[in-house]
């Protein structure tokens, strides 16, 4: 059973006219796979009027990236909901110049291709911004448009590991692991984004467009913490730990008696003594191993074995109803399909439904974060290739039919 929201069919004109945040913002996509993407995408799930162009013949690869259903991916529609998409060859002339129209009317070009690429075509900020000088483009690279490694192809993992990250996730037995999902693309992502923002909000302060310029192993180091000073002034280098927190006890996974887990989080001293009520074991609060927070840091592997011999007495639902009583912090360990039954998913439209032609019903996460005066909505999954090429090109740019089917013809579009 699921407990996630429906939305209706989207309509069939695609033809921007939704409110939202950054309502009447043009962005104009360039590139592929997931980082600029995704970027692009959270400006159009909060009302960006999003134009992605892609190869007239491939389209963007994350059409075929990741599992399938009837052989259409389901990363898809996700990464390009919201957005319109025209097909344009961008080694040749004439998609070039299809593409400077569109950046000369864009608020904000969002790019990921190898730096130098777009100086090569004569697309790069520099030349665009002499006929458009507040235009805002965000470039995103694996190591930024310059340094010794700025020509490098970088992929997200890469980047990841350069960034520090690789070295920090795992078991402490094992070598580097890797998180379930493409974080060291979605944090450049975000990064870019918030850039652009930014940028906007000086533009509208100024009159000044610039450059954005995200890679993916900046937007890793920029998370992880106090990693630098640690190593620098305290001479400690952080490393893989698996679950735990290294010094920060009780606050791991722990094994359930019907063979589940949960993960519960009691550190601070208050919550731990919450903790020892709940347990039955209220004198462990005022023993000398636990009674501080340096002390449980000290005795974590104690502290844990004697929390696990608790939790494995019931089940993972009694064990959370009780520590819910006790005011304790702890949670499942979700999958997809508990986050589709789950009620407080559904009242919060975490994830949402859409009916669509080619799937039936789509679920998906909804827009985020939330605005409560301007909120974001996802109004159509991502389209077909080259779905709106004619639509674009002849409202927005102006070509006649005649010029559009001229360019189809010569393999353009």
């Amino acid at each position: 059973m699921t407990a996630y929201a429906a939305d209706p069919a989207p309509a069939e004109n695609h033809t921007p006219t939704r409110a939202g945040a950054l309502a009447g913002v043009r962005v104009l996509e360039m590139g592929q796979l997931l980082a600029g993407p995704y970027c692009a995408q959270l400006m159009a799930d909060h009302g960006a009027d999003v134009v992605k162009i892609e190869d007239p013949q491939r389209g963007d690869v994350m059409r075929q990236w990741g599992q399938k259903a009837d052989d259409r991916s389901l990363w898809w529609p996700i990464v390009a909901r919201n957005k319109r998409s025209v097909t344009c060859d961008l080694r040749t002339p004439e998609g070039r110049e299809i593409a400077r129209a569109l950046a000369g009317e864009a608020d904000i070009v969002v790019e990921n291709f190898r730096p130098g690429t777009l100086e090569r075509w004569g697309l790069d900020h520099a030349t665009l911004a002499a006929d458009h000088p507040g235009l805002i483009m965000v470039r995103i690279s694996g190591y930024g448009q310059t340094g010794p490694y700025a020509h490098r192809a970088g992929y997200a993992s890469i980047g990841e590991a350069m960034g520090g990250l690789r070295h920090l996730v795992g078991e402490p037995d094992r070598p580097p692991g890797r998180c379930g999902i493409s974080l060291g693309d979605t944090l450049t992502a975000m990064f870019g984004a918030l850039g652009a923002l930014a940028a906007l909000e000086h533009r509208r302060r100024t009159g000044e467009g610039q450059v954005v310029d995200a890679s993916i192993y900046e937007s890793v180091l920029a998370v992880t913490e106090s990693l630098i000073p640690e190593w620098v002034l305290a001479g400690h280098e952080r490393t893989r730990t698996g679950a735990t927190l290294p010094g920060v006890a009780p606050s791991n996974v722990y094994p359930t008696g019907d063979g589940g887990s949960v993960l519960v989080a009691a550190n601070m001293d208050t919550v731990f003594r919450r903790l020892t009520v709940a347990m039955g074991r209220p004198e462990l609060a005022d023993d000398e191993r636990f009674a501080t927070h340096a002390a449980r840091g000290a005795h974590a592997a104690e502290l844990d074995a004697l929390v696990a011999a608790w939790t494995s007495t019931q089940s993972a639902d009694a064990v959370l109803a009780h520590l819910e009583e006790h005011g304790v912090p702890a949670g499942p360990i979700y999958r997809a399909r508990e986050m589709l039954a789950d009620p407080h998913f559904a009242a919060r439209r975490s994830i949402l439904s859409m009916a669509d032609p080619r799937f039936g019903e789509f679920p998906m996460q909804g827009v985020f974060p939330r605005l409560s005066g301007s909120p974001g909505e996802v109004h159509w999954l991502g389209p077909e290739l080259g779905e709106h090429t004619d639509e674009v090109l002849t409202e927005r740019l102006g070509y006649t039919p005649e010029a559009v089917r001229a360019l189809r013809a010569a393999d353009v579009i």
